[in-house]
Parts: structure tokens; C-alpha cells; sequence
């Protein structure tokens, strides 16, 4: 996994020690006393229910980003100028059955700390470094998590009173989580690596979808090229494959709908997957015709989302409200749908229809979110930035931040057409004249389009789009032909796609059939 300061699948691509060595110095400048000491606790050791099967792990994200350590069980002590990795010490006979046991000697070059102890050691070695500080104080993690509700319950606890009794568990948080919102120029580099091995799966999976295949065999598909390629064992999150009517259902995949679908002739599909590369994420969908083919019907719908990303794209900045940007892609489809007689404007403006949140009946999620370690990161809602907006629509905004140099997030605009939103909007004295039932009818059970992008917010100039894949109408139907894929010419400069033609990570081969 290590060799001389960098971190490897084995494939040609390796991360630097030096990202989490940063990662450490970013942390400590932003304490308020540079004589306390952090104490994070790894994640623990998974085992299913009450059996002895041992899932895949996968380290704690705050856990990493400090450290990179992969293995679970682990701890570590942030002091002003030295690391000390905490490591269970494990039995002889573990040996027998998992591999060799490194000695704290390797553990110290495999990751780049300073010193290397067991978990037993952590105690008395707190009370030696303690010892004599002028403003003696533990910083352990404590918080909750804005986008799962979700309290962080791994800090570690202390037998010793005079050890507990220096433990401050309210002020880390907030800074680790908005130092994570920052990305530095090494996870830059990483997101756009994971981002574009996503991309580059994507089309795999477009080239090679066909009518009357199965959803489960595009997540096979992805997935396996992913891996096959590039190292990728986990994936960011469960791959949403939907088609047909399965396209309107926001999270699809999941265990009570698990991709099981047929791929009809007409279907249009909605495929939301990412790639996890060294724990960092990467989040896309690509909607397209399973027939490879546009159809009347569906094209505008498509171009639509399409065009509200495009609007977006102009408008991110440093200094832009990301409010108003999701409002921005919200005007784009309204005057779409208008267009198609789905929407009538009558005596109100789009700004207007936007304000009565008619937008959230056709696009009831937020434009998108922070992404790094985590699929939805951290820091949305952090202390000092503006709150939720409790309103349809806005309120799953996963964060409402004025946008910063160096933040990553997708842009993920969508249309689709949902019975019980539809059905309450079309009851709704306020919103129910401005809907066509009639012209509506044609689109329900039609599923739904949506286009998600990871976008870095550089310092100045517009914003880089890492995503590589598949854009345009031409582009789609281009691939789903068998054409080649990147593209010796960019045809869509607007998309911000800066290295489509000049792909940072090297193309992988098909995997074997």
C-alpha cells in the first residue's frame, strides 16, 4: 500500500503521505492553543450482527484525513510538533491467519509519523506529554453531522480523572469539519483522479447497455471496471440504476429496490455511480436512452437539465450564494417545461414561480453538496454560515454556504415527474394553475433526467468540471454507437470539462469479458 512516502493500489496512480502531513499542519493552525493535544480515535474492527464475517472495512473519514492509516482499531495523538499512531498490539497466532504482523518500526514508515505505540500505551503516554504544560487540554471529536443527523460517537474515553478532567469536546469539531471543506491542491488532485476513473466507467457502462438487459448489470459493469482498472474495491456510496419509472425515485438501489429491473426498448435510464479511491469519493449520473437514440419526448426534458447545469457553471464563483445557484437551474427548467406547455406562466414571472417553489415539484432535491472523503461531506451547516432555508426544495439544500476558494461540489440539476409530488402540487390552490394536468399526463410513470458533475471553485477564473463524461445529445449518442470516447476535440467548452481531451488519469483497457 506504501513505498517511499506515497500510497498505492498498484496501479500507476499514488498518493502522498504529504496530503495527510498537510492535512495535520492545517489542523493544528487553526487550534486555539498550541499546547493541547488531539486524541482521534480509527474505526473499529466491523463483524456482521453476531457473526464472526467481517465486512470490508473502511476507515473512519476523519481518521484518515489526518492520517491515511487504513487498518481499523487504531488511534492518534495530534501534538504542536509531533504524530503518534496508536496500533492494537496483536496476538502471535494472528500471523496464522491474517499475515504478518508489522513492528511498530514499519508501521512508523509505512505512514510517515513520528512515533508508533500500542493502544494499551495511550494513557500514560497523554500524562507524559501533559506534564508541565502551561494551558494543558485534550481535544477530542464531538459533533453532529448536518447531512445524516448523525452524532460522531467514536472519541475516546480516559480511566484516569486527571486525564478526563482536561477533555474538550466542543471545540474540535467545527474546525476539522470547515478544514475539510478546504481542499488542498494534493486532494484536489486525488478528487479529480477518482472523478475522472468515474467518468471513464460511465461510458463503459453507456457503450455497453443494452434494451433487455437488467439494472444490476450496469451496477456490474461499473463496478467491475472500477476495479478491474484502477484498484477500486469500494464504491462511494450504492449505485442508483434506475430506468423506465425507476428514474424518479431520488435514491434508488437501495435493499428494498435493488436495481432489478428490465431495461425496456423505451426506457430512459438514470444511472448515479462513484468510484472510492483512497477513501475519497466521487459522485456522478449520466441519463441517457437505453436505445441509444433520443427521442422527441425525451430530448427536451434532457436538454433542459443540461442547460440548467450550463447556467450554473457561468454563475459559480468565489463570493456566489450556492442558493442562488440552485435557483438559478430551478429557472432553467421552469421555462423549459413552460415551453412544452407542462407550465403555464400566466400572470407571474419565473422569478415569481421560483419564490412560490413550484421548482421543487419537478426538482425536489438540492442542487447538490460538498464532496471529498465522504460522498456528502462534511461542513454544510457549520456554526458562523447561513441556515437551512425551510422550504420545499431549498430545505434539501445540503449546504446554503457562500461559495469559497477551494471547495469541490457537485452541480446536479434535475426534472422528474413524481405521482405524489405531482398530485399534491395539482391540489394546491397556489401552484395548481400553473400546471398543465392534461399535457403532464403524457409524462408520468416517465422516470426522470438528472446530470451530476464534481466541480472544483478555483481562486479565480470559472470553475473546472472534473466529471469527463458524456454530455451532449451528440456526445450520448455518439458513444451508444460505439464511437470513441474522451474526444480528440472538445465540442462543449461551456461545460468546463478543461482536461476532456487531455484526461489526467490514464484510460484504462475494457476489463476482460
Amino acid at each position: 500500500m506504501t513505498s517511499s512516502g506515497f500510497l498505492s493500489l498498484g496501479d500507476n496512480y499514488q498518493v502522498p503521505l504529504k496530503l495527510f502531513e498537510e492535512n495535520r499542519d492545517r489542523l493544528r493552525s487553526q487550534l486555539p492553543s498550541q499546547s493541547a493535544i488531539v486524541v482521534l480515535k480509527g474505526g473499529p474492527s466491523p463483524t456482521r450482527f453476531d457473526t464472526d464475517h467481517e465486512p470490508i472495512f473502511r476507515q473512519e473519514s476523519y481518521f484518515w484525513w489526518l492520517t491515511g492509516v487504513k487498518e481499523p482499531d487504531c488511534g492518534v495523538v495530534l501534538t504542536s510538533n509531533d504524530v503518534i499512531l496508536f496500533v492494537p498490539q496483536l496476538p502471535a497466532d494472528y500471523a496464522t491467519i491474517m499475515g504478518h504482523i508489522r513492528t511498530p518500526e514499519e508501521w512508523r514508515d509505512q505512514y510517515g509519523v513520528d512515533r508508533v505505540l500500542y493502544n494499551h500505551e495511550l494513557e500514560s503516554t497523554l500524562e507524559t506529554l501533559l506534564s508541565g504544560a502551561m494551558d494543558p487540554k485534550i481535544f477530542t471529536l464531538k459533533g453532529k453531522n448536518s447531512d445524516s443527523g448523525s452524532i460522531y460517537d467514536l472519541a475516546p474515553t480516559f480511566s484516569i480523572p486527571s486525564l478526563s478532567s482536561l477533555v474538550d469536546d466542543s471545540t474540535l469539531f467545527p474546525i476539522i469539519a470547515e478544514c475539510r471543506v478546504i481542499k488542498s491542491p494534493a486532494e484536489l488532485q486525488l478528487l479529480e483522479h477518482v472523478t475522472q476513473i468515474t467518468s471513464f466507467a460511465h461510458s463503459y457502462v453507456m457503450r455497453n447497455i443494452k434494451p433487455l438487459m437488467w439494472e444490476f448489470q450496469a451496477e456490474s459493469l461499473f463496478r467491475h471496471y472500477t476495479y478491474y482498472n484502477y484498484g477500486s474495491r469500494l464504491q462511494s456510496y450504492t449505485s442508483i440504476c434506475g430506468c423506465g419509472p425507476n428514474a424518479a425515485v431520488l435514491h434508488y438501489g437501495h435493499t428494498g429496490e435493488p436495481n432489478s429491473r428490465q431495461l425496456g426498448e423505451d426506457d430512459n435510464c438514470l444511472f448515479d455511480m462513484g468510484a472510492e479511491y483512497q477513501c475519497y469519493a466521487s459522485d456522478v449520473t449520466c441519463s441517457f436512452p437505453a436505445s441509444g437514440r433520443f427521442s422527441e419526448k425525451y430530448k427536451p426534458i434532457y436538454q433542459a437539465v443540461l442547460d440548467a447545469q450550463v447556467a450554473v457553471y457561468r454563475m459559480l464563483r468565489p463570493g456566489v450564494s450556492w442558493v442562488d445557484c440552485h435557483k438559478e437551474a430551478e429557472a432553467v427548467i421552469i421555462k423549459a417545461l413552460a415551453n412544452l406547455g407542462i407550465i403555464e406562466l400566466w400572470d407571474k414571472t419565473v422569478q415569481e414561480l421560483i419564490e412560490m417553489r413550484l421548482g421543487a415539484v419537478f426538482m425536489p432535491h438540492g442542487l447538490g453538496h460538498f464532496i471529498g472523503i465522504d460522498t456528502h461531506d462534511v461542513g454544510g451547516y457549520l456554526p458562523g454560515h447561513p441556515e437551512r432555508i425551510m422550504k420545499p426544495g431549498l430545505k434539501s439544500l445540503r449546504t446554503a454556504r457562500i461559495l469559497k476558494p477551494n471547495m469541490v461540489l457537485t452541480v446536479e440539476p434535475g426534472c422528474y415527474f413524481i405521482d405524489h409530488l405531482l398530485d399534491t402540487a395539482i391540489q394546491d390552490p397556489v401552484l395548481s394553475p400553473h400546471i398543465r394536468a392534461d399535457r403532464l399526463q403524457q409524462y408520468r410513470g416517465y422516470g426522470g433526467v438528472r446530470l451530476e458533475d464534481v466541480v472544483w471553485i478555483p481562486s479565480e477564473g470559472p470553475c473546472v468540471n472534473f466529471t469527463l463524461c458524456p454530455r451532449t445529445v451528440k456526445e450520448v449518442e455518439h458513444v451508444m454507437a460505439g464511437g470513441k470516447w474522451p474526444p480528440m476535440v472538445d465540442d462543449a467548452p461551456e461545460l468546463r470539462r478543461v482536461n476532456l481531451t487531455k484526461p489526467n488519469s490514464p484510460l484504462g483497457p475494457p476489463p476482460s469479458n
